[in-house]
């Protein structure tokens, strides 16, 4: 299995859309068994789901998250859980272990003009 990973210097990235890169953890009998960093810049909101099924990712673990990423995730095939933070290895292993829930954090722009109380760099797709 492959877990890719929003990332931002080991830490989840808080913005799926606007990810760089991704780190993917191969998974194999519930261990990790080793990671690769892939470059995301370029591919857009629109094409990253393409992109991860692409390079054989199964689960996204990531901090907020669009609705329109998450149809084209769901679409892709591609199971994710949002709203996690911190250290990417620790959420991984959270995940393997059944620790991980998604919290759903999904934020968009519309809201933001009627002045929704949120951090867009923490929330938005």
């Amino acid at each position: 299995m492959k877990i890719a990973v929003t990332t931002q210097e080991n830490q989840v990235f808080q913005h799926f859309g606007k990810c760089e890169s991704f780190t993917v953890f191969d998974i194999d009998d519930g261990k990790i068994k080793g990671s690769t960093v892939i470059d995301a810049a370029g591919n857009g909101h629109s094409a990253l789901a393409d992109f991860l099924k692409d390079n054989g990712v199964e689960v996204l673990l990531c901090g907020g998250i669009g609705g329109g990423a998450r149809q084209m995730l769901s679409r892709a095939g591609i199971e994710f859980v949002s709203g996690v933070e911190g250290n990417i290895e620790d959420a991984v292993k959270a995940y393997i272990s059944g620790g991980l829930k998604s919290s759903f954090v999904i934020c968009n722009h519309e809201d933001h003009e009627a002045n929704h109380e949120c951090s867009c760099e923490n929330h938005c797709n």
